[in-house]
């Protein structure tokens, strides 16, 4: 049975499935924030011997050795138990299992850095446009690293979106992972402020998105989607079998059901994408993108 101090409030799971988001401090110890900093510092000096982006370095475009500029670490939890330690964390598991149910399963995650005074901004978006499943019970999670504010370039919402329609993500028939809809305009959006240690957690559908960092402070995200185990993906790359081993794999808590639930949701097939066969991310994707809604800095558009 959880314990008080491991849930939520029912305002709060209220809140979440009317707005689409909340931010829960508190959730890490000091101790526990502070071994993902150091971690994450380490990364970023191994980031010193890389000269492009790879499987797991994805660099700012005016990284150099003297100069390491991170802006991601790919699959953070395949790369250190320190960070696998958040995917599996006893409160986070327990507050998500709240607005999802017990059973869940992670198929993405990754840490996005901004670095003091530069961090590449990440365009208006919806996750649910990048993988579409059977129904929609799938949020993400994001684990502050370091205090998160307007300033240094926290996560923006729109309190409601998850509501509302899929907007376009396709630019001249490609899809590039950015509002691409003329008709969107990021109206009431709010940032997500936070404290080290606190959690962001915002649902599949969300219009979402991050401006550069503008502050002396840098603002490292680590964050980790979660889906309920009876979402079943829409559309998988690769063999059956292979793609049932790898959903296997992705489970972090329950058990396996082969009964997909499926409910009324908007749906748009994320392709094709560019198809240049290079490791990539979603600031590789926005690059392209011809009017951008979030400031971007010419140096940032340099592949």
């Amino acid at each position: 049975m959880l314990t008080e101090e491991y849930v939520i409030s029912d305002e709060q799971i209220k809140l979440y499935h009317s707005q689409g988001y909340i931010g829960v401090e508190n959730v890490l110890s000091d101790e526990e924030v502070n071994d993902l900093r150091r971690v994450t510092s380490e990364f970023i000096e191994k980031s010193r011997a890389v000269t492009e982006s790879d499987d797991v370095f994805d660099l700012e475009p005016e990284h150099s050795p003297d100069n390491p500029q991170l802006r991601r670490i790919k699959n953070p939890f395949k790369q250190h138990p320190v960070y696998n330690a958040s995917l599996h964390h006893e409160r986070i598991l327990a507050i998500v299992s709240q607005l999802i149910g017990y059973g869940l399963r992670c198929n993405g995650h990754k840490l996005n850095l901004k670095l003091d005074k530069l961090g590449s901004p990440v365009q208006w978006h919806q996750d649910w446009a990048f993988y579409p499943h059977t129904n929609d019970d799938l949020l993400a999670v994001g684990v502050a690293i370091d205090d998160m504010t307007t300033e240094n370039g926290c996560l923006m919402v729109i309190p409601g979106s998850h509501r509302g329609k899929i907007y376009s993500h396709h630019q001249n028939g490609i899809f590039i992972g950015a509002i691409t809809d003329p008709e969107f305009k990021p109206e009431g959006a709010v940032p997500i402020e936070l404290k080290a240690g606190g959690i962001s957690i915002h649902h599949v559908r969300m219009l979402h998105g991050s401006a550069i960092n503008t502050s002396d402070e840098p603002r490292r995200l680590l964050l980790a989607q979660y889906c309920a185990l009876d979402a079943w993906p829409i559309i998988t790359l690769g063999k059956a079998n292979e793609a049932l081993e790898q959903f296997k794999g992705e489970i972090v808590q329950g058990e396996l059901t082969s009964e997909p639930r499926l409910t009324k949701v908007p749906v748009r097939i994320p392709a094709p994408g560019s198809g240049d066969g290079k490791p990539t991310s979603i600031y590789h994707q926005q690059l392209e993108l011809e009017n951008p809604t979030i400031e971007i800095k010419d140096s940032q558009r340099v592949t």
